[in-house]
Parts: structure tokens; C-alpha cells; sequence
């Protein structure tokens, strides 16, 4: 049996013009997918700044002007937040550097100690034409290494200025939101002519907000609990191991402002403490790379779903797999704003749904309705 279709011009136009521009925005998209990021990144920071900048400016005197100003503070509090961060981590810093600096000298004896060892080594099993062959590939691979290293450090510090204007232009772009959000949100409300859908859209709103800030607070929460077991397990080190114990404070703050990137932000924070614990006593370093190995299974299976399923409403089994969705399909930044998306998508299908339950409610009770209203339309005549 053959089905003949017929399609007019009119109709095939169309139907090339719709998958033409499908096509052009999946290109538009993939081409500024860098600007798309940046303003993504700004949406949520705006977001997840927005209740302390509503307060400031419901708090704040004076009748204008007042967003743009709780903003300023808002900003000011976390440059100051950041600041004394920076206080309490550079002064270890800088003391462990110097430590460093005065063990060099020791660390140089003991090479040229073992050196003598391998030379007595050499001469005895005559290596040293070995030994020299390898010397001069070496040397001949100086130059190659060298022309690496420097185009790596150019590579680097034009990362690092590219990486800097994004910040820049990320703080500004998060600012202008934060000021100018509620003004956009009043017009695009008052595009409304439907009042019912009207509220309908402001609740689906109010709820995805909600689940940005309770993922951020949420992630607050994380830093704070692994941040507190640093400063439990580094001051017990130091009680054990020859160490100082005013190291404790600075550690715990490297792991609360590392730990605020999800998943990768608490093994950075990790490898640094560890590092500098190593400088201090070795065995006390690798205790707490003990510590870290067996506290990150914890707080990754049980202490960060535990929270993150409270604060966006998603149970741990959700939270794990939008993780490793998000961090399959686009990486590092994925596995950063998969939680909020998967709470945002989990809010928008429990408001489908129950549209189209009370949907079809009221079609089933429209007959009943009808025959209710004929009834009495008899009755009364």
C-alpha cells in the first residue's frame, strides 16, 4: 500500500525556513558559547547575592537609589570578607616560605652527601660512559625544553589576563543584574494579560530562585562543616607532631574558600594544606592526606547530598546523577551548575503536572456543570 503525501511550496518553505533557523541558532549558540558562560556565571553570582542586597536595601535610608547602594555594600562586605581571608592565609604563607628558604641549605648537603654516593656507585660498575651519554641527551634537549617552558609561561600569563578581564567583566555584568533585575522583572510581568497565569509564572519564579540561593547556602554549609573538621584535625597534629598550632585558623579558611567550588574547590584546598603541613612534619602531612582521602568520600556520598537534597529539594540519588550528567556533557562548569538546573527542571515538571491535573479537573467536572445548570434553568421555568 503506498500513502502519497502532497505538500504545497507554501508549506515546504516553511518547513525549510523552521530547520534553517534551528540549524543558524545551534551555531549562533556554539560560537558564543564563551560570552553565554560569562553571563550564565553572572546570572547566578546576581542571584545568589540577591537576598543580602534586598535587604541592605530595605534596610538602607533614604527613598532612591537604594538598590544601587545595598549593592555597593553588598560588594564592599565581600571584598572585606576577602580581604581578611588574605590576612589570615598570607602571614603563614609567607612564614612557611622562609622556613623553606632556611632548610635549603640543609637539603643541599644531603644532595651533595648522596652525590658522593653515586659516584662511588658509577665508578664502581664503570656507568660513567652511560652516565655521560645521558648527560649529553640531556643537554641537547635543553634547548627544546627551554622554548617549551617559555611558551608555557606565555600561555600561562595570557591565561591569566584573559582570565582576569572575565572576572572583571563577570563583576560588572553580576552588579548591573543586581540593580537592574527587578526593574526587568516588573516589565516583563507587566507584559502579562492573563492574571491567573499571571501568578502562576510568579510562583514557578519564586520557587527556581528559591533553589538557587538554597543551593548556594547549601554549598555555604559544606565549606563550613569541612572547613570546622580542618581546624579539629590540624590543631590535633599539631598536639601529636612538632608543629605550630597557629597554623589551625589559616588552614580552615583555604579549605571554607576552596571548598565553595563544588567537587574540584575541596581537593584543591586539600593539596595545599597538605603541602604545607609537609613543610612543618611530613608524617603529620600525609595523616591528614589519610584524613582528606576518607573525609571526601563522606562528605561527596553522604554529608553534601544530605544537605544539597534539603536545600533544593532533591534527593541524594538526584543530586549524584545531574552531578555526573552535568560533569559528562560540559565538564567542570556542568558539574558546578548541574544541582541548581536539576532543582529548577524538578520545579518546573511538579508545576506541569499539577497544571495538568487541575486541567483536567475542571474538564470533568465541566459536565456535571452543565447538567447541573440545565436542571436548574428547568426547575425555574
Amino acid at each position: 500500500m503506498k500513502v502519497k503525501i502532497d505538500l504545497d511550496t507554501r508549506t515546504f518553505v516553511r518547513f525549510g525556513l523552521v530547520i534553517l533557523a534551528f540549524v543558524v541558532g545551534l551555531l549562533a549558540i556554539y560560537y558564543a558559547k564563551s560570552a553565554l558562560i560569562l553571563i550564565g556565571i553572572s546570572l547566578f553570582l546576581a542571584l545568589a547575592l540577591n537576598p543580602p542586597v534586598s535587604w541592605l536595601a530595605s534596610h538602607l535610608p533614604g527613598k532612591k537609589e537604594k538598590r544601587v547602594s545595598g549593592t555597593a555594600v553588598a560588594y564592599f562586605m565581600v571584598i572585606l570578607l576577602l580581604g581578611g581571608a588574605i590576612f589570615l592565609i598570607v602571614p603563614p604563607v609567607i612564614e612557611q616560605s622562609s622556613k623553606f628558604a632556611d632548610t635549603v641549605p640543609s637539603l643541599i648537603d644531603q644532595t651533595t652527601k648522596q652525590k658522593d654516593v653515586f659516584n662511588d656507585f658509577i665508578n664502581r660498575y664503570n656507568l660513567e660512559g652511560s652516565v655521560n651519554q645521558a648527560i649529553d641527551n640531556a643537554k641537547a634537549q635543553a634547548s627544546s625544553v627551554a622554548a617549551n617552558i617559555g611558551g608555557a609561561l606565555v600561555s600561562g600569563v595570557g591565561a591569566t589576563l584573559n582570565g582576569l578581564v572575565n572576572l572583571l567583566f563577570v563583576l560588572v555584568l553580576t552588579f548591573l543584574m543586581l540593580i537592574e533585575g527587578p526593574m526587568w522583572l516588573k516589565r516583563i510581568w507587566g507584559l502579562y494579560q492573563d492574571p491567573e497565569k499571571l501568578e502562576r509564572h510568579r510562583t514557578l519564579v519564586s520557587r527556581m530562585y528559591r533553589v538557587v540561593t538554597g543551593y548556594v547556602n547549601g554549598q555555604i554549609m559544606v565549606a563550613a562543616v569541612a572547613a570546622l573538621c580542618t581546624l579539629a584535625v590540624v590543631l590535633i597534629l599539631s598536639a601529636i607532631f612538632p608543629m605550630p598550632a597557629n597554623l589551625a585558623i589559616p588552614l580552615a579558611v583555604v579549605i571554607f574558600i576552596s571548598g565553595l567550588i563544588p567537587m574540584v574547590g575541596a581537593t584543591i584546598g586539600a593539596v595545599l594544606v597538605t603541602l604545607v603541613l609537609m613543610l612543618n612534619s611530613f608524617p603529620a602531612g600525609l595523616v591528614f592526606l589519610v584524613y582528606f582521602i576518607v573525609y571526601q568520600q563522606i562528605e561527596n556520598n553522604f554529608i553534601s547530598p544530605s544537605i544539597q537534597s534539603k536545600a533544593v529539594e532533591l534527593s541524594a540519588l538526584a543530586i549524584l546523577a545531574s552531578i555526573l550528567i552535568g560533569v559528562t556533557l560540559f565538564g567542570l562548569l556542568g558539574g558546578l551548575i548541574a544541582i541548581p538546573i536539576a532543582g529548577c527542571i524538578r520545579v518546573l515538571l511538579v508545576d506541569h503536572l499539577e497544571h495538568s491535573r487541575k486541567q483536567r479537573e475542571k474538564k470533568s467536572l465541566n459536565p456535571i456543570k452543565k447538567l447541573a445548570t440545565k436542571k436548574a434553568q428547568k426547575e425555574t421555568a
